[in-house]
């Protein structure tokens, strides 16, 4: 009989709270975005380096550098209007 060794995100989530920090700590590992706060541009967080957090534009473009005290988490109806934004862009040039 082979025992599998379990941890804690293997079990059902016992309150909803949990549940909730679970998905928050799933989307925070697989995506990250930020808010330039200097420019008000909204980037997806592709790395550290030199001490500061390198965005790029939702959808791909020219990665920008930007102090880590000029970067605020974005909020996720934030991220979600911009990806709109963009695929309209998009399908109004016919770039699809």
């Amino acid at each position: 009989m082979e025992v599998k060794e379990t941890n804690a995100d293997d079990r059902p989530a016992r309150t909803a709270g949990e549940a909730v920090e679970r998905l928050r700590a799933a989307l925070n590992r697989t995506c990250e975005y930020a808010v330039d706060t200097r420019s008000g541009r909204l980037g997806e967080v592709m790395g550290r380096v030199g001490g500061y957090v390198q965005l790029r534009p939702i959808g791909g473009g020219r990665e920008w550098d930007c102090p880590p005290e000029s970067a605020e988490p974005a909020a996720p109806d934030e991220v979600l209007r911009e990806r709109v934004r963009r695929l309209n862009r998009e399908s109004v040039s016919g770039i699809t």
